[in-house]
């Protein structure tokens, strides 16, 4: 079997949840099935190679256009073609909807959805991309032989908000990719001025994620009298201003924000801290949710979107508008440690469910189903 494999993602400055997808897909799939031939595709990029040691395992060709022009295109008439050194290939594997890459007519085309959350939360994506991911779920919903979804959650989402066939559709659930770190975990709390006990979030800080709600429950709890701080670990996104607008206010606690940093400082964060809180409004999956399971960590999470399929009964869920019901959870683990204790005990569990082999396992599943197809 022979795949042509899109890694765009990786060259971005801030791969993202599909990054982290790619990062780990193209590993898992050569160890479950080393018969399975991958090249690997991109748009041009003005950035280095990407660090991952894999990538120069398998084949590689640079497109030669830029991401802004070939998306657009590819998703509203199909091309250009992808060049000859792909055209071999038995399957096309797009990794992002946001740029459906044409498949030839002897090939398979799969693509992975990871949400619908530009069309079910529009006003949290620049005007831009919006129009680029509608256009390419358009011609992922025409074109595609097989469609993954990360979560049951985004499999539906476009069974009532598109015309695809169920049929296409495969729900191939993602894992935890966060190495366990060496790094002392007090040398990399003072080295990012976060003092302990704290409630950790980790994500891109943008309106999706729900955070001023999360500082406005965080608040509540601080004012009960808990010493806990609140960190906010990740970098900046779209539309932070409102976040930024509720932190400056005055209110009882301390709160922190780390910015962007390396892999193995998350980790250092993720084992220091005493709640992970998540209240996203909506995910296709939630991985940092995951992350925090396997460190059993106790967790208060949203209980819509994807969010439970990834939780489980191993987190505190909570309405994700209802800064009360984020403040009462939040407060119950830090109050209870009966009760945080039987948390961490149940996200180590259910983490378990969750691994990479399993995502090659299901995902070379759907390449043979299309090929079957032929």
């Amino acid at each position: 079997m022979k795949v042509a494999l899109q890694v765009d993602q990786l060259f971005l400055n801030a791969p993202g949840g599909i990054g982290t997808y790619i990062r780990n897909l193209v590993p898992a799939l050569a160890n479950r099935d080393p018969s399975v031939e991958m090249t690997l595709f991109h748009s041009r990029f003005d950035s280095p190679e990407p660090p991952e040691p894999w990538i120069r395992e398998h084949p590689t060709h640079e497109l030669r256009g830029r991401m802004r022009s070939l998306y657009l295109r590819w998703n509203v008439v199909g091309r250009p073609p992808l060049p000859a050194p792909l055209a071999g290939a038995d399957i096309v594997h797009v990794t992002n909807h946001a740029g459906v890459a044409p498949a030839g007519a002897r090939q398979r085309l799969v693509v992975t959805v990871h949400d619908l959350a530009f069309d079910v939360l529009p006003g949290a994506f620049p005007p831009r991309w919006r129009v680029v991911y509608r256009l390419g779920l358009r011609a992922a919903v025409r074109r595609a032989d097989a469609i993954v979804t990360p979560s049951r959650t985004t499999a539906e989402d476009l069974l009532s908000r598109t015309a695809v066939d169920p049929s296409k559709l495969h729900v191939v659930p993602l894992a935890a990719s966060l190495p366990a770190g060496k790094l002392d975990a007090d040398d990399v709390l003072a080295r990012l001025k976060i003092r302990g006990p704290y409630v950790l979030f980790v994500g891109t800080l943008e309106p999706r994620k729900n955070l001023v709600r999360l500082v406005r429950a965080y608040r509540r709890v601080a004012a009960e009298g808990f010493p806990h701080a609140l960190v906010l670990a990740g970098p900046l996104g779209w539309h932070h201003e409102s976040l930024m607008r509720e932190l400056a206010l005055q209110g009882p606690g301390e709160i922190v924000m780390t910015g962007e940093i390396s892999a193995d400082e998350l980790d250092a964060v993720y084992r220091a801290a005493d709640v992970f809180a998540y209240p996203s409004l909506y995910e296709g999956f939630g991985l940092p949710v995951l992350e925090a399971l396997v460190r059993g960590i106790p967790t208060v999470a949203s209980n819509t979107s994807s969010v439970p399929e990834v939780s489980g009964d191993a987190a505190l869920g909570v309405d994700p508008r209802s800064v009360r019901s984020i403040a009462q959870a939040i407060s119950s683990l830090v109050s209870d440690v009966g009760l945080a204790d039987r948390m961490a005990a149940r996200a180590r569990a259910q983490a378990q469910r969750f691994s990479w082999d399993e995502t090659a396992r299901l995902t070379l599943q759907v390449y043979e189903r299309v090929l079957g197809e032929k």
